[in-house]
C-alpha cells in the first residue's frame, strides 16, 4: 500500500496475492473537519497536534498501532480517517490533510490537480483474497484465475458450472447462482481485483478493464450479469 505526500513520485502495486500500500505525504497545514480527529488535532497550540492523514481502510490497524507507538515516544499525534483510498486522494488535493494513503497510485491528472509535488513512499504490503460461503462444501474450492474472470464477466454464473466442476472433480458442486458482492465505494482494493482480472485473462481485458478504483467495471459485470436472490 502506499502513502502519498507533496513533493513528487508514484508508487505501483499489482494484485497477484500482495497489494503494495503506499503514503503520500503533502505539506498543508490543516486538519479534517471530522468527529474523529482528536482534541489535540483541533488545537493548533498542542504541541502533539502534527499531521492529520486519510485514506484506505486496509493498512489502518498497522498505521494505527505505529502513531499510538510513535505519539509518547515523540510527542507528537498523527490522526488518520479510514475512509478509503479515493476519498483520502481527493482529500489530499484539496488540502485538507497533511498525507493520505492509497492502494493505487496517483493518476497524471490527479497530480496535476493538486497543485504541489506528491511523494508516493511505499509501507505495507498485504494480500488481497475472493472468498465465497457455500456452507455445503467442506473442502477448498480450486479457483484459476480465468475462471474468477469469467465470473466477474457473468460467463460462469453457477457453481456447477462445467469450467468449476472441472477445477473440482472430487467435489460435487451445488446448482446454485453465484452471486458476487463488492464494494460500491472508491476503493484501492477493488481497482487491484479489477488490474488483475485484465491482467490474468487478457482476453477479457477490454470488458473487465483496470477504470479507476475499478468501480464500473465490477459494479457493471456483477449488476449485469448476476442476478440477486
Amino acid at each position: 500500500m502506499s502513502a502519498f505526500a507533496k513533493m513528487g513520485g508514484s508508487a505501483a502495486r499489482r494484485f497477484g496475492a500482495c497489494a503494495l500500500l503506499a503514503m503520500s505525504l503533502a505539506s498543508c497545514g490543516r486538519t479534517v473537519d471530522s468527529g474523529v480527529v482528536s482534541d489535540s488535532a483541533a488545537n493548533p497550540a498542542d504541541p502533539r497536534a502534527q499531521l492529520t492523514g486519510a485514506g484506505a481502510s486496509f493498512p489502518y490497524p498497522l498505521y494505527a498501532r505505529w502513531f499510538n507507538e510513535y505519539a509518547p515516544a515523540a510527542n507528537r499525534r498523527i490522526n488518520y480517517l479510514s475512509i478509503g483510498s479515493s476519498a483520502g486522494i481527493e482529500a489530499l488535493i484539496a488540502h485538507t490533510v497533511d498525507f493520505g494513503a492509497t492502494d493505487v497510485p496517483m493518476t497524471d491528472d490527479e497530480l496535476d490537480r493538486a497543485r504541489t509535488r506528491i511523494l508516493h513512499v511505499p509501507t505495507a504490503i498485504g494480500a488481497v483474497g475472493i472468498t465465497y460461503n457455500l456452507p455445503s462444501i467442506k473442502r477448498p474450492l480450486r479457483l484459476s484465475g480465468d475462471a474468477i474472470a469469467a465470473i466477474f464477466l457473468g460467463r460462469v454464473s453457477r457453481w456447477n458450472d462445467a469450467t468449476l466442476q472441472a477445477l473440482n472433480p472430487e467435489v460435487e458442486l451445488p446448482d446454485l447462482p453465484i452471486v458476487v458482492v463488492h464494494r460500491v465505494d472508491g476503493s484501492g482494493t477493488t481497482w487491484l481485483l479489477s488490474e488483475y482480472l485484465s491482467q490474468i485473462s487478457p482476453a477479457r481485458a477490454p470488458a473487465v478493464g483496470a477504470c479507476s478504483y475499478g468501480r464500473s467495471a465490477l459494479a457493471a459485470v456483477a449488476t449485469k450479469a448476476l442476478p440477486v436472490r
